[in-house]
């Protein structure tokens, strides 16, 4: 029981990470015997997976299609990102109000560990792993706020990582994203809480101005 729960965890955790990167592409059709395949293990585990992820809404179940990766219309998104950043900056105002001085410093280590691997990226990519690895996650949890933490980090937090990658693909977007980051972080460390907001609320709806010019670009092409 323990091994085969164990075996679950690992499989979901690679196959969010796979949906997360694009490697599992929105759309794509979830086959147990096709990932059991490529990832190992059983079907009984990836099957417990799969069910995980429709609970984080990253996939999710097709009549007579079966289990495929979601896929948000652009609408869809605005309702997302319209609501992330209402709250998200003003998660990043209560930080600037209520992180320590030494989360803000670990704020700033997090930053210079981003910077090495978007050069190892050749500043293609801004790849964040989830948790307390991810710039916003700190952000939000240094909030202080249990409610915004539930609402950022909980349904939302994985789907919004998904798309938050593929806006960082972009061509320069993401050493600029990482600009804008450390930009935030100076007004958080100044306890500038109304430019901490402002940053935050400018960085989230430059995510989503990239993401709209992203998928208007994959449809045209479509």
């Amino acid at each position: 029981m323990n091994e085969s729960l164990t075996l679950a965890d690992k499989v979901f955790t690679e196959l969010t990470t796979a949906i997360v990167r694009g490697e599992l592409r929105p759309g794509d059709r979830l086959s147990e015997q096709t990932l059991v395949e490529r990832y190992g293990g059983s079907r009984a585990p990836m099957r417990e997976a799969i069910q995980r992820l429709e609970a984080r809404h990253l996939v999710k179940r097709v009549p007579h299609a079966g289990a495929r990766v979601v896929s948000l219309s652009l609408a869809e998104l605005r309702d997302i990102y319209e609501v992330r950043v209402e709250l998200e900056s003003m998660a990043c105002r209560l930080a600037a109000q209520r992180m320590t001085d030494a989360e803000i410093a670990e704020l700033y280590d997090l930053l210079r560990e981003h910077e090495e691997s978007i050069a190892a990226e050749q500043g293609l990519a801004y790849y964040q792993k989830a948790g307390d690895l991810d710039f916003h996650y700190r952000v939000i949890k240094g909030s202080r706020n249990s409610r915004l933490y539930q609402m950022l980090c909980g349904e939302l937090y994985h789907l919004v990582r998904m798309y938050r990658y593929q806006t960082s693909t972009s061509t320069k977007r993401p050493p600029q994203a990482l600009q804008e980051h450390q930009r935030i972080v100076e007004a958080i460390a100044a306890r500038d809480a109304e430019l901490a907001e402002l940053l935050m609320r400018r960085h989230i709806q430059s995510s989503l101005n990239n993401l709209e010019t992203r998928l208007a670009e994959e449809e045209g092409r479509s």
